[in-house]
């Protein structure tokens, strides 16, 4: 897939941080692309933006999608396929965090966690497999160093990216032999919205969305012969490390 241009992407929970800043690095290259968030409201104006920032001959839709519904995730594959008759590249991005100790975390908290981080992933691959098969597409979830690495308060949210990795993992070795690459990346401190953060000017020293997005690209970009399936990011010098 080396040259992307004409590309089409699909990126769940596109509206804002990484995901939004996926989609924007993709347009600049020349992919379309469809972003998905809960409200059809937010996922269409953030499109609208997109392609305001862009301001090229690519395109940009937003749609209402819940990950954690499996025909939700079908209907956004159908609309997809509507619009520009192929799926190339899926980015399963959408997630949240319920943070807290086994004792004060709720089984509510625990069940969207998962139901958004780990079946969500799952629901958004089954949806755009055959596509995907059509087209020797990829699939990129966005995990998290959380992934491998547990703390205290993080049951719920290390349950789910532990899970995530290990199932975009044995999916890499289930869909090869159809063509279709399939990569997780996994973050340490981003500088985006997550569990109601609002980026400022003390997130410097964190990873920045465009950053996971040029890393989209680069995946994208790399010679077919050769697949980074699972990609640790971090910071380069976080704030503990200057002391």
């Amino acid at each position: 897939m080396n040259d992307i241009k004409g590309k089409v992407a699909l990126i769940t929970g596109g509206t804002k941080g990484i995901g939004y800043g996926i989609a924007e690095a993709l347009m600049r290259k020349g992919v379309h692309v469809a972003i998905t968030g809960r409200g059809e409201v937010s996922a269409q104006k953030s499109a609208q933006e997109l392609m305001k920032s862009i301001n090229g001959t690519v395109r940009a839709i937003g749609l209402s999608a819940d990950v954690r519904d499996y025909p939700s995730q079908e209907s956004a594959m159908r609309a997809v396929m509507a619009e520009f008759g192929k799926i190339d590249v899926v980015v399963a991005n959408a997630g949240i965090g319920h943070f807290g100790s086994v004792e004060s975390l709720t089984t509510k908290q625990w069940q969207e966690t998962i139901d958004t981080n780990l079946t969500g992933a799952f629901y958004s691959l089954k949806a755009t497999l055959d596509a995907l098969k059509e087209s020797k597409g990829y699939y990129i979830s966005i995990s998290s160093l959380a992934g491998t690495n547990f703390f205290a308060g993080g049951s719920a949210y290390n349950a789910s990216k532990f899970g995530l990795t290990g199932f975009t993992q044995a999916a890499m070795l289930d869909l090869r032999k159809y063509g279709i690459k399939v990569s997780t990346i996994m973050p340490g401190s981003v500088a985006t919205y997550f569990n109601d953060h609002v980026p400022n000017e003390k997130d410097s020293w964190k990873i920045q969305i465009e950053d996971i997005g040029k890393l989209v690209v680069d995946l994208l970009e790399m010679h077919p012969r050769t697949l980074p399936s699972k990609i640790e990011v971090r910071p380069s010098i976080p704030p503990s490390a200057k002391a």
